[in-house]
Order: structure tokens, then C-alpha cells, then sequence
């Protein structure tokens, strides 16, 4: 059990990751121009990174407890999640947003 524990552990780092790369390429499938390119497909993952790693990341100086740290997590990966629709890949996003609710209903069950 606990390798499996450790697996789920492992899958959320790798969901953080999709998160930042499906913002990514949201942002380079909407920019119009190769500014807004730059700053959708790079500078907005980069201020997520910077959000998760300053207030969510297990590592975190000032992590959130409580509502606001599920607020947090709705905010973060709910935004990969609604990027993918909006890129056009609702398919994708679903099956995203589902892995994403057992990830974290396994980590609530065994308080991870």
C-alpha cells in the first residue's frame, strides 16, 4: 500500500507540471502576436509556478491551510484544466480534471 501511496504522491507532481504546460500551450494557440505569445505561452505558467511554489508546494514558506488552500488548488489546477477546454481539447481537459479529483481524494483519504 504504501508504494501506491507513494506512486499518487509522485502523480501530483506530474499533474503540477501538466498544469503549467497546458496553460503554456494555451497561451501559444491564443497569443496573436509573438509578445503576447511570449507572455501567455511562458510568462503566465511561470507567475503559476511562482503562485504554487510561494503558497501550495509541500516545500512552501507560507502554505495555505483550510479553505484558502483549496481555493488555491481549485484556482491552480482548475486554470490547466479550463485552459485545455479553451484550447480546444475538452477531451483532454476532462480526463485531466477527473485525474486530477481522484489524485486528490486519495490524497485527502490518506492524509498525503
Amino acid at each position: 500500500m504504501e508504494f501506491i501511496k507513494s506512486i499518487n504522491v509522485g502523480l501530483r507532481f506530474i499533474l503540477e507540471i501538466c498544469v503549467l504546460v497546458a496553460v503554456g500551450y494555451w497561451g501559444f494557440k491564443t497569443g496573436t502576436g509573438t509578445l503576447l505569445k511570449i507572455v501567455l505561452g511562458i510568462g503566465l505558467p511561470l507567475l503559476l509556478a511562482f503562485i504554487w511554489a510561494s503558497f501550495g508546494a509541500p516545500g512552501a514558506g507560507r502554505q495555505l491551510q483550510g479553505g484558502w488552500r483549496i481555493l488555491l488548488e481549485v484556482v491552480i489546477f482548475g486554470s490547466g484544466v479550463v485552459a485545455l477546454f479553451a484550447a480546444g481539447k475538452p477531451s483532454l481537459a476532462w480526463v485531466f480534471g477527473v485525474v486530477i479529483v481522484v489524485n486528490r481524494v486519495l490524497m485527502f483519504v490518506w492524509k498525503q
